[in-house]
């Protein structure tokens, strides 16, 4: 082999060992990045299945609150009260009617949130969204409940 073709052959060595370390930072770079999404992935989607469960609660809470005022319309029997607590039971069922609305939202940011995460393969995301959906049933279910 002539001193020529040596050079060549090592200059374009030190060339793909130049780029295979550039390509070694770009992964680290983007694998931190990766790592950095799903930590934000796995918090959003937390929050908000947190957001769906307490939205649920008041929907439950809301239907309670709308039974209680009914029974409480019968047990009074007077024409005056009737009128007052069915009016504040119609308040109460639409308040669960919101707070079922309001953990429908959470449970659909639970799944976006779980969608891309689970793009990316993170199980926990995927168990949250489906304690989100879980709890947007519940909420459903009071809102009819008190409706």
């Amino acid at each position: 082999m002539d001193i020529d073709s040596e050079i060549k052959i090592n200059a374009r060595l030190s060339g793909l060992e130049a780029e295979m370390l550039a390509l070694r930072e770009g992964y680290l770079i983007v694998n931190k990045r990766y790592i950095q999404a799903l930590a934000t992935m796995k918090s959003l989607t937390a929050i908000t299945l947190e957001a769906a469960l307490r939205a649920a609660t008041a929907a439950e809470q809301s239907a309670l609150s709308s039974q209680a005022a009914a029974n409480a319309a019968v047990a009074a029997s007077i024409v005056p009260v009737i009128d007052a607590t069915e009016s504040a039971a119609e308040a109460a069922g639409l308040a669960a009617l919101a707070a079922a609305e309001a953990a429908a939202a959470a449970s659909a940011a639970a799944s976006a949130a779980a969608a891309a995460a689970a793009f990316q393969a993170e199980e926990t995301s995927l168990q949250a969204s489906a304690e989100a959906a879980a709890a947007t049933a519940r909420a459903t279910s009071a809102a009819a409940v008190a409706s």
